[in-house]
């Protein structure tokens, strides 16, 4: 028999699901921020959080709870948005959820079933933060991160990190292929396929790291090409946007969404992390590489793109925000999906023209306070001259 109680909650959510999202009073020229989350918690379907059978869950209490939504795959695929979202249960393990909006800033909607993936690597403790690329060569693929213990050491929070693949034609039916191989990188995470073949082979921008937090020697993006992507191997990974002393990457930087092809360049989405007297603060930035070579950093504008502000910045890692997917329509809207603090997933909203002058025309950092108040003074002699005429 089915609770009482279902029926109530169902409502609740349903009112909760359809709340309109709004543009923010947020405003720097480059995007627009909406006001509301796009995914929360509180989206996960009832069916997947109680058992509504009154007989064995009389109180209808939560028998597999949802913790967090976060870090979101994106793709735009037959008029509609479509995001594969970290989803993190009471129980920490994360899994993938798939889900779908009309219009890319609300009522998004998951499907029926949560994604099951083939149960191919033993060693897999946990999966999270799926990029989604699709590929000239007919098929959508996931990359994501597949955590195991480091069975080495006699320490509990001690993991490996590698590249997962799958792929799919219908995001429902899922195929598992082998684990990324890097030969020189021990430990792989934030990898994402480039949308084309490169010198007639798949491509990579990779993330090398010495051991699960720490980079290492690891110094910055990667890029590797490989020739089967059912076994993928890549031999030598060369580095495209560097970590840098003193910027948003100086402790580490992560390929984040799949590069939006423009006429001047590959434009990257990334996140750059800095220390701080409260701890890692993640922000997320862009770049731009050639067409003609994706691997090849031809712009980089100083500074970050989106930080946490206001209530974005309370969650359970707090003052973070990161991306793994952002869309492209018909329109050449551009909408960037980012988690806020490892809890919520927010959209800011751009367009190409837009986000490309942003890319190409803002400086980039000289490297010294002295040349940046020197670049923001012939700034300031710009505008006040203008001003006087």
């Amino acid at each position: 028999m089915i609770h009482p109680r279902y029926n109530t909650r169902k409502e609740e959510q349903e009112k909760f699901l359809s709340i309109k999202n709004e543009k923010s009073d947020f405003y720097n020229g480059i995007y627009e921020r909406y006001k509301n989350p796009v995914l929360t918690r509180d989206h996960i379907p009832v069916e997947w959080i109680y058992d509504i059978d009154q007989d064995t869950n009389p109180y209808f209490m939560e028998r597999l709870g949802i913790n967090a939504v976060m870090n979101s795959g994106a793709l735009y695929l037959d008029g509609k948005y479509y995001l594969v979202a970290r989803i993190e249960g009471a129980d920490r393990k994360s899994f993938f959820g798939v889900a779908v909006s009309d219009n890319g800033v609300d009522n998004f909607r998951f499907t029926d079933y949560p994604i099951l993936l083939d149960d191919t690597c033993p060693e897999e403790t946990n999966v999270y933060d799926m990029r989604l690329t699709k590929h000239e060569d007919g098929y959508i693929y996931g990359v994501f991160c597949s955590e195991s213990k480091d069975t080495s050491v006699n320490d509990l929070s001690a993991a490996v990190a590698a590249a997962g693949i799958v792929r799919t034609k219908d995001l429902k039916t899922w195929e598992r292929l082998d684990n990324l191989k890097t030969l020189r990188s021990p430990q792989q995470r934030n990898v994402v396929l480039h949308p084309e073949f490169v010198n007639g082979k798949y491509a990579f921008y990779t993330r090398p790291m010495d051991d699960f937090i720490e980079t290492g020697s690891g110094g910055g993006i990667g890029f590797g090409l490989c020739d089967d992507i059912t076994h993928a191997v890549i031999d030598e990974e060369k580095m495209t946007s560097l970590r840098k002393y003193h910027t948003i990457t100086e402790a580490k930087n992560g390929a984040g969404a799949v590069p939006i092809k423009t006429d001047r360049g590959w434009i990257h989405i990334a996140h750059g992390v800095r220390n701080t007297a409260a701890g890692l603060r993640y922000v997320i930035y862009a770049f731009a590489t050639a067409l003609d070579d994706p691997s090849r950093v031809i712009a980089e504008p100083s500074g970050l793109l989106i930080g946490p502000r206001g209530w974005e910045r309370v969650g359970d890692v707090s003052n973070v925000v990161f991306t793994n997917g952002a869309i492209v329509n018909g329109k050449n809207e551009v909408y960037i999906y980012y988690a806020a603090s490892d809890t919520r997933v927010h959209v800011a909203t751009t367009t190409i023209d837009r986000i490309t002058d942003f890319v190409f025309n803002t400086p980039a950092d000289p490297g010294r306070s002295v040349q940046c108040v020197a670049q923001r003074c012939d700034l300031i002699k710009k505008n006040l001259e203008l001003l006087k005429k």
